[in-house]
């Protein structure tokens, strides 16, 4: 009694067979008594119970895997109860009666398994789930941080350039006409020429009027 395996790596599946030890692993096998399918918590055991009992009486021996199974399922502690049957020690009735007391508590643990597992598995869920949302806040916190940063940095870029533009403009308007006024005539003399003709009147004050040198 042997395990043969099938499916993919890392997702594999084993059917349950009858086979002559001297054949392959997963060689001829005289007869397939269930499948074993170890990736679903917990792990999906289907076993024709009576062929396999029939198989363990005739003397079939089972791998250490096949082994565990059988007693998983029951059919090692029936054999072992036909033992007794066989002996005198029991009848059939009671040998009955004991396994469907063994079947009753195994069947309740085996639903408590099943239960603690699901709850296990919403525990962890609701735990990956809180983590997630706190990776995600410290990110969008960080983003807001970065953000704040830039904008308070071009705020500040802002105001220096208003207290440039407000600077010069404080200069712009410091020179007055009376200023200019009171520079002195010969500066402004000197610039006249060099304005058009037509504005240089404008600007330049009259020259005093040459004596003429009789």
């Amino acid at each position: 009694m042997r395990l043969q395996r099938f499916g993919k790596k890392g997702q594999a599946y084993f059917h349950i067979v009858i086979a002559d030890g001297r054949a392959p692993r997963d060689g001829r096998f005289i007869e397939k008594i269930g499948i074993y399918n170890p990736i679903t918590r917990p792990a999906d055991i289907q076993l024709d119970f009576d062929r396999a009992l029939y198989w363990v009486k005739t003397g079939a021996e089972p791998t250490e895997t096949v082994e565990a199974i059988l007693r998983y399922t029951g059919v090692a502690f029936m054999h072992h109860l036909l033992k007794g049957v066989a002996k005198g020690a029991m009848t059939e009735e009671q040998a009955q009666a004991k396994f469907e007391e063994w079947k009753t508590v195994k069947t309740g643990k085996i639903e408590s398994a099943k239960k603690d597992l699901g709850q296990k598995a919403k525990t962890e869920d609701k735990k990956r789930l809180e983590a997630e949302v706190k990776v995600n806040q410290a990110k969008a916190d960080a983003l807001a941080k970065k953000l704040a940063a830039e904008a308070k940095k071009a705020a500040g870029v802002a105001e220096v350039e208003e207290e440039e533009v407000a600077e010069v403009a404080e200069e712009v308007t410091e020179v007055t006409p009376e200023v200019v006024a009171e520079a002195a005539p010969e500066a402004v003399a000197e610039v006249a020429p060099e304005v058009a003709p037509e504005v240089a009147p404008e600007i330049a004050p009259e020259a005093p009027a040459k004596e003429d040198k009789e």
